[in-house]
C-alpha cells in the first residue's frame, strides 16, 4: 500500500516554493506562454534531458549549468517557440533570458534553468518575452500552479498536475510536479517537459540518482509517436524546507522518498501517454516473467509503440498476432511457447498458441465481439508473459488515430 497521500497544489504544494503563468504574446493563440517556477532558497537540482543530436539551447544551457552546480533557485519556461536549431543567436537569447530574470529576481543568473517548447527552428519571442518578465514575477504565488502548468501546454488538451505527502521522521514532506506533451513523444532521455519540486533534504548526487531511475520507470517509458523531441526536459528540485533530516542513503526514508517521486513521475508520464494527439483511449502494457527489469520494459515499451498495435486498438480490433510480433521483435530473447497474452481479462495467447474465438459458448474462451467492447475503455490493459523470469516492467502510450495525421499535418501551417 502506497505511503503517501494526494494533496491539492500541484508544482507549488511543497514547502518554499511559488510559481507563476502568463500570457506574454508568445503564442499567436494569446493563450498563457510564459511560466516561472521560484524556490525561496537554494534547491538541489537535477535533471534528465533529451538524447536527441538536435537539442535545442535550453537544453544544452540546463545541461552545462548542472555540471558547474548542481543548485538552482527558478525554473523559466516559455510555449511557443522551441529555440532549437537556432544557432548562435538562440543560445545568446537563453543567456539574455536567464539574465533578465535574474535581474528582476535579485539572484545569480547562474541559479536560473531554462526550458522552451514550440515550433523548432523558431527562436523565442524576446522582446515579448524581457517585456513580460516583471509581470511574470511579480505574479508569484503559492497558489500559482494551475496558472503555470496552463503556460507551458502547446498542443495539449489538458494540464497534468499532481502533488503528493509523506510522512518521514514525524515530518510531512511533499513532491509536487507538472508536465506537459502530446505529440513527439518518445523522450529516450536519456515536446515533453516536466518539473518536481520538492521540499526534503537530499544530497546531490543522491537526488540525480533518483530523478534518473523515476525517468527509466516513467517517462522513458511512454511513446505517442516514436519522435523523441529537441526540447524533452525533467528537472527536479529540491529546497529542504520540510526541515527534516537530509537524506543521504536508499535507507528506509531514502527508499520512501524515491518511491513517491517515481509516483509523481508516472502519473505525469502516463498524463502525457492519454493526452496524446489524436488519441481516445491510454494503452498500459506489463510485462511479466522477464530475467531483467530492463528487458521487461523494452518489450513493454516495444508493443506499446508498434504503429500496428495502436492502430489495431484504434479500430477495435483484438489482433493478438501484432502484439505478439512486436515482442518478438523488441530484441530481448524468449522461448516462444512460454509467450502468454491478455488483453484486459480477455486470454488471447497461452503457452505461444492463439485461443480460438467461440462466439457462442459462455466459457472462459474469448468472443471476439466482447474483446472489441473492451477495446472501447478510456485504458487499455495489455499483459504479457514470457517466462519464469522474477521481473516485470510496464509502458504506456495511445492508440494512433486518424487525428494524429490531421493535428500533424496542420501543425505549422
Amino acid at each position: 500500500m502506497a505511503d503517501w497521500k494526494v494533496i491539492e497544489g500541484g508544482i507549488t504544494a511543497p514547502k518554499g516554493f511559488k510559481s507563476s503563468g502568463i500570457t506574454a504574446g508568445l503564442k499567436p493563440s494569446n493563450a498563457p506562454d510564459l511560466a516561472l517556477i521560484w524556490s525561496e532558497t537554494e534547491a538541489i537540482a537535477s535533471g534528465v534531458f533529451t538524447t536527441s543530436e538536435v537539442r535545442a539551447a535550453c537544453v544544452d544551457y540546463c545541461r552545462q549549468r548542472l555540471q558547474d552546480k548542481a543548485s538552482a533557485r527558478a525554473i523559466l519556461c516559455n510555449a511557443g517557440q522551441a529555440n532549437a536549431a537556432t544557432g548562435e543567436q538562440g543560445w545568446q537569447d537563453a543567456l539574455d533570458s536567464a539574465s533578465a530574470l535574474a535581474k528582476e529576481l535579485n539572484i545569480d543568473a547562474n541559479s536560473i534553468l531554462l526550458a522552451s517548447t514550440g515550433v523548432i527552428g523558431q527562436r523565442i519571442k524576446m522582446d515579448a518575452m524581457l517585456n513580460a518578465i516583471p509581470q511574470l514575477v511579480s505574479e508569484l504565488s503559492e497558489d500559482g500552479g494551475e496558472a503555470t502548468a496552463k503556460a507551458i501546454v502547446t498542443t495539449d488538451l489538458v494540464t497534468k498536475s499532481i502533488a503528493l505527502e509523506t510522512m518521514i521522521d514525524g515530518r510531512p514532506v511533499r513532491i509536487g510536479g507538472i508536465a506537459k506533451g502530446s505529440g513527439m513523444i518518445h523522450p529516450n532521455m536519456a515536446t515533453m517537459l516536466g518539473f518536481i519540486t520538492c521540499d526534503g533534504l537530499v544530497s546531490t548526487q543522491l537526488w540525480q540518482q533518483m530523478l534518473k531511475r523515476a525517468a527509466d520507470k516513467s517517462f522513458n517509458q511512454i511513446t505517442v509517436d516514436g519522435d523523441t523531441s529537441t526540447n524533452d526536459s525533467l528537472i527536479a528540485l529540491a529546497n529542504g524546507q520540510s526541515r527534516t533530516p537530509a537524506i543521504t542513503s536508499l535507507d528506509e526514508n531514502g527508499q520512501k522518498l524515491e518511491a513517491m517521486l517515481t509516483e509523481v513521475c508516472q502519473y505525469l508520464a502516463k498524463a502525457i501517454a492519454r493526452d496524446g494527439e489524436g488519441a481516445t483511449c491510454l494503452i498500459e502494457v506489463e510485462v511479466t516473467g522477464a530475467s531483467t527489469e530492463a528487458s521487461a520494459r523494452q518489450i513493454a515499451k516495444t508493443i506499446v509503440g508498434s504503429s500496428l498495435v495502436k492502430s489495431a486498438i484504434f479500430g477495435r480490433d483484438p489482433n493478438w498476432g501484432r502484439i505478439a510480433a512486436a515482442a518478438g521483435r523488441a530484441g530481448v530473447p524468449f522461448k516462444q511457447e512460454d509467450l502468454m497474452i491478455k488483453l484486459g481479462d480477455f486470454l488471447l495467447m497461452e503457452k505461444g498458441q492463439p485461443l480460438n474465438f467461440d462466439r457462442t459458448s459462455a466459457s472462459n474462451y474469448l468472443k471476439q465481439a466482447a474483446a472489441g467492447e473492451y477495446l472501447k475503455n478510456d485504458t487499455v490493459l495489455i499483459s504479457v508473459s514470457v517466462g519464469d523470469g522474477s521481473s516485470s516492467g510496464k509502458a504506456w502510450g495511445c492508440d494512433l488515430s486518424y487525428d494524429y495525421v490531421k493535428i500533424n499535418a496542420e501543425y505549422t501551417t
